[in-house]
This record gives structure tokens, C-alpha cells and sequence, in this order.
């Protein structure tokens, strides 16, 4: 019995015992691993997919990770300015060897699905836990601005504040009117540098503004 199976973007004639290289694949030496992407099984009976044979697969041993050979690209620019540039690669394969060939029963089978390395299926199932971690955080920081918002006035009822400017006013501390009100000389020249609107706070007229609102 033979199956053409699917791996890694190439297909594969195999049957049992066959010792194949494939596109480097998530597993490690002596683990035993599932092909389930099957487009044709063959012998006494042959079955050809629409694309896949449904319930088939091909199980196979890693024996190895390896690389191919080398491949040299040179390449040289005949211009005035002539160039050159040389350039190896080393295409990283898995050696295995083909266990059993099962013509039905292969999600049943409980043997862990061949999953290339580079593939977004690999990826997802090793980054799951470190976002699934990181997801409170990230609701944390997103609640941070209505928490600090809570309570606040309308900064934007002060002449020259729009949601940009009130934004980076809760930023850095400033929710109330009354808090403008109260500044010092030194709190306007410093909030002028930090939120980078120097000399703004006088043009506007905020402390007349601020201490008006706040009294309401």
C-alpha cells in the first residue's frame, strides 16, 4: 500500500519503511509525528482525495534534523561600478522514516499532527500562553485612562482644549479645574515644557477661566 501525502508545499509518493527528507518540521529526534494532509492512498483499491482522502494519514518517526547542501549564489553587476555579492544557504530538512499508512481512524489515532516549524499553526500554539498571560495587563492599561478620568471636570470647557490637550493633561496628573487654578509661576512654567504649549496657559487666560468653572 502507498500514499501521496502533502507536506511543506511538496507532495510525497511513500509506504512503509520509506525514509524521506521533508521542509523542517516542529519535533524533535525519536518523536513520532502524523501527516494528515493525504491525496491519494494506493494497492488493491486506489483512493483519490477531493483534495484530501478524509480519515487517512501517514505515521512516521523523526529520526533526525538536518540540513541540505549548501547552495552558492554569486552574482556580479558589469556597470561602471561593478559589484560583487556571494551569498550560501543551507535549507534546514527533518529526516523520517515512514511507520504505518492508515487508510481511516487517523484522528482517533491520539499521534501528534507533522507541523512545520516556520508555519503560523507552530507559531500560534507556542505564543498562546505568553498573550493569554499578558491579556489582564493590557486590559489594566486600557481601563488606566477612564480610571484617572473618573471624577475629572471637562478640561475642555477651558479656551484652546481640545481631546488631545485634555488627554495629556490627565496624563500628567491635571483632572480638575480647580488644580489649575491653584497653580504656582513655577507649576505653569513647568507644565509649559512638559505638555510643550508654553506660554499657552496666559494666552488663553486658563487661571481666570479655571477658577470661574471650578466655582460653579
Amino acid at each position: 500500500m502507498f500514499a501521496v501525502m502533502k507536506t511543506g508545499g511538496k507532495q510525497y509518493k511513500v509506504q512503509s519503511g520509506d525514509i524521506l527528507r521533508v521542509e523542517k518540521l516542529a519535533a524533535d529526534a525519536g518523536e513520532k509525528i502524523q501527516f494528515n494532509e493525504i491525496l491519494m492512498l494506493g494497492g488493491d483499491t486506489v483512493v483519490v482525495g477531493a483534495p484530501l482522502v478524509s480519515g487517512a494519514a501517514v505515521q512516521a518517526e523523526v529520526v533526525d534534523q538536518v540540513k541540505a547542501d549548501k547552495v552558492i549564489n554569486f552574482v556580479k553587476r558589469r556597470r561602471k561600478h561593478s559589484s560583487k555579492r556571494t551569498r550560501g544557504h543551507r535549507q534546514k530538512l527533518t529526516l523520517v522514516r515512514v511507520l504505518d499508512i492508515l487508510a481511516s481512524g487517523a484522528d482517533k489515532s491520539g499521534v501528534k499532527a507533522a507541523v512545520g516549524a516556520g508555519s503560523v499553526a507552530g507559531v500560534a500554539v507556542a505564543a498562546a500562553a505568553p498573550k493569554k498571560a499578558a491579556a489582564p495587563k493590557a486590559e489594566k492599561a486600557a481601563d488606566a485612562p477612564k480610571a484617572a478620568a473618573a471624577g475629572a471636570d471637562d478640561l475642555k470647557l477651558l479656551s484652546g482644549v481640545g481631546p488631545a490637550l485634555e488627554k495629556k493633561l490627565h496624563e500628567a496628573g491635571v483632572t480638575t479645574f480647580a488644580q489649575i487654578a491653584a497653580w504656582t509661576d513655577a507649576d505653569v512654567e513647568e507644565f509649559g515644557e512638559k505638555l510643550s504649549f508654553k506660554g499657552r496657559i496666559e494666552r488663553e487666560g486658563w487661571f481666570e477661566q479655571a477658577k470661574e468653572l471650578a466655582s460653579k
